[in-house]
């Protein structure tokens, strides 16, 4: 008797496979939405931290940076444990760890037990976030539908950070900044139990193809070193000398890392994913997009609270028409786009668009309105980074092996936390010492802040217009999308 394929029975599995892999997307957005949401939901909880755990100013720093440290220091090695030992373990480990972090930090009641819970979020964060982007590409080889699903990746993180404001003023004043953790709790447990059923595991390339200890110190030790720095200098305290030893040390620690990877028989990083132009280019984009989007929350936020006198609900609630914006791009027109007109000139326009809104806040006054003076900003923002992100991202992974998922996706995540780092300190660096010269020349306070708040501004334009340059230069051969 002949065995024949039956292509009705056939189109129904794979129609029914279809809800699981919408699911198992769902499941991946969801922690990256944790993740970034704790990134930023703190921040707006940070006075109220302060008060009730008895932080000092400098102290304080410590719960955004303590998280940051540990996310940015072990991505790519997270990627790389993700190539050897499968996406799937690697996803559920980092899932299971920052659930449990967030209790840790819920409960908190000492600023000590804050810092530890917080460091060991950033450990789980990064467990998880640098693989997701591989399982996406996994999930959705097809170009059309990869379009759409990074669409729902893009705004998970371009939305996730202005959701993440808002949900901070809501929870800090109605029931407390400890349920900005807690709250991460019975979300990551059930979806713990949903990765388990609907995430297809992997098997990996084994730990002997690629356990390269000292390059896993050497990197993690430099990229966590980076970021300290960078992250201190924003300090009042800061000194110069000693930036400048730390920058040298954690230089070094990555030359030496660049070195090992290069002699090594089994490195953690193969160099040859960096002849890829087109991965290293949308790279260094995202970088600098990342620099100038957290760049726009982070001193809008400040302008919203010290010039025009905002609490911090209405803070969050004033970024509202950014999410909302990005949702409808990144969601519904950016795909669309993508397969008209391909990635790359999705990326530039959303870069323009980006550009345009930081330099609108440049000119917002000491007397200013949020509805004529800052609405358009947020518009233009949401739209330009829900259109941008999505097709950066499309780039960078589309320039890597399948074999390179993970490391690709941890190089890209660490990209972006690279550049939210890079930016924030930056331009909170900018924006005081033009305030601090302002002041000491008798300016009023509000102006000086002000003064202050529109350098960072014009800074961070200047970081959109040099990812529009490298785009434009770098990237010319995108072709637009097809089934």
């Amino acid at each position: 008797m002949t065995s024949t394929t039956d292509p009705t029975r056939s189109a129904l599995a794979g129609e029914a496979a279809q809800p699981n892999r919408a699911k198992a997307l769902a499941v991946l957005c969801v922690m990256q939405l944790m993740i970034i949401l704790d990134a930023t939901v703190v921040t707006v909880a940070l006075p109220t931290i302060q008060s009730d755990l008895g932080f000092t100013q400098a102290g304080l720093a410590w719960v955004m940076n303590s998280y940051l440290i540990a996310f940015a220091g072990l991505l790519l090695l997270s990627g790389r444990i993700g190539d050897l030992v499968g996406s799937k373990q690697v996803f559920l480990a980092g899932l299971g760890v920052f659930t449990a972090a967030s209790l840790l930090c819920g409960l908190a009641t000492t600023s000590e037990v804050l810092i530890a819970g917080r460091f060991l979020q950033g450990v789980g964060g990064a467990l998880a976030s640098a693989v997701i982007l591989g399982m996406i590409v996994g999930l959705y080889p097809a170009p059309a539908d990869q379009a759409r699903a990074m669409g729902v990746y893009g705004f998970t993180s371009a939305g996730g950070a202005s959701i993440g404001l808002i949900l901070g003023g809501v929870i800090t004043q109605t029931v407390g900044w400890h349920w900005a953790f807690l709250i991460n709790v019975p979300i990551g447990v059930v979806s713990l139990v949903l990765a388990q059923r609907l995430l297809k595991a992997q098997s990996g390339l084994g730990l002997g193809k690629g356990a390269d200890v000292l390059g896993a110190v050497l990197v993690t030790a430099g990229l966590s070193l980076a970021v300290y720095t960078i992250v201190q200098t924003a300090e009042p305290t800061a000194d110069v000398l000693r930036t400048l030893v730390l920058a040298a040390v954690s230089v070094a620690l990555l030359a030496g890392f660049v070195l090992r990877q290069a002699r090594a028989t089994q490195p953690l990083v193969a160099l040859r994913i960096f002849r890829s132009r087109q991965l290293t280019a949308a790279n260094l984009v995202v970088v600098l997009l990342f620099a100038a989007g957290f760049g726009f929350q982070f001193m809008t936020a400040l302008y919203l609270q010290r010039v025009l006198g905002f609490d911090s609900l209405r803070t969050g609630l004033a970024f509202l028409p950014a999410p909302i914006l990005g949702a409808v791009m990144s969601l519904f027109i950016g795909p669309r786009l993508v397969a008209r007109f391909g990635a790359r000139a999705l990326m530039l326009a959303g870069l323009v668009a980006l550009a345009a809104a930081l330099l609108v806040m440049t000119q917002a006054p000491v007397d200013g309105s949020y509805f004529v003076n800052v609405v358009a900003a947020l518009v233009l923002v949401g739209a330009g980074t829900g259109a941008a992100i999505p097709a950066v991202i499309m780039l960078a992974m589309s320039g890597a092996e399948p074999t390179d998922a993970g490391l690709a996706s941890g190089l890209n995540n660490t990209a972006q936390q690279a550049g939210a780092a890079i930016g924030t300190a930056v331009l909170a660096t900018l924006a005081a010492s033009t305030t601090a010269g302002q002041l000491s020349e008798g300016a009023n306070p509000v102006s000086a802040l002000r003064d202050g708040y529109s350098t960072a501004f014009a800074a961070a334009s200047a970081f959109a217009l040099a990812a529009l340059l490298l785009g434009t230069t770098l990237l010319k051969r995108q072709a637009p999308s097809k089934n």
